[in-house]
């Protein structure tokens, strides 16, 4: 379904309920993915009930051993939770806004219900995505979430773009992209608190203790070199 507000664009689609386009008159605010593409490397799509990697599809929890299916077979891991193949139900639409449900029910490896909410909404400031999990048991269940559009800020390759993180640590991580300790980020590569070119630096890197405002909110910046295009992400 595509949303509008007056120069923005943005096309979210019901599989992973993942943003598949998002421009700003003529410019790609995001590098998606075209209606005939298969979805690669998790882009756009709702990462839950876990972001990340789990080793060995295995966890514990309330005193159970649980195995998931190793969905990164090549890693050994269960990777990107379970929803990003799933069809979510279109519940509410408009013009400029959209929202989308799912269940997760039970099964091996969670046994556990949510029901899940994506909202993307179109205004002003831009685009807004809202995730909100409910836990339909009545025991305690594991949850995170995570979703990486990849932003562009309109240069012609990452190196040129400048990055902001607020982040005091970084998390290093091993051959199979699993974190393996916290470390601070001072003194590092990693040190991206004042604004910086990302250049030759590569990053498939976790961050954590994220400066934030009194709001509780942390915000990652990416901008054109100029400054002629920028974009934040809100952490919560």
């Amino acid at each position: 379904m595509t949303l509008s507000y007056g120069a923005h664009r943005a096309v979210v689609v019901e599989l992973g309920a993942a943003l598949r386009a998002y421009t700003v008159g003529t410019r790609s605010v995001i590098d998606g993915f075209a209606a005939q593409d298969q979805i690669t490397g998790g882009r756009g799509q709702i990462l839950v009930p876990w972001p990340n990697r789990i080793r060995d599809g295995h966890y514990s929890w309330d005193a159970q051993n649980l195995q998931l299916p190793l969905t990164e077979p090549a890693g050994g891991n269960a990777i990107h939770g379970l929803l990003r193949w799933v069809a979510w139900q279109v519940v509410e639409a408009s013009g400029s806004r959209a929202a989308l449900e799912v269940s997760l029910w039970p099964q091996p490896g969670t046994p556990f219900h949510l029901h899940l909410r994506a909202e993307y909404a179109l205004g002003e400031r831009g685009l807004d995505v809202a995730i909100t999990a409910r836990n339909l048991d009545t025991s305690t269940a594991p949850y995170g979430f995570g979703q990486h559009p990849y932003l562009t800020p309109g240069t012609a390759v990452v190196d040129q773009a400048v990055l902001t993180v607020p982040a005091r640590t970084w998390l290093r991580t091993d051959e199979r992209g699993l974190p393996v300790a916290a470390e601070p980020v001072l003194g590092t590569p990693y040190d991206l608190r004042a604004p910086r070119t990302i250049g030759a630096l590569k990053l498939e890197t976790p961050f954590g203790d994220l400066d934030r405002d009194s709001g509780g909110r942390a915000v990652v910046r990416l901008a054109h070199p100029t400054g002629m295009f920028r974009h934040r992400r809100v952490a919560r």
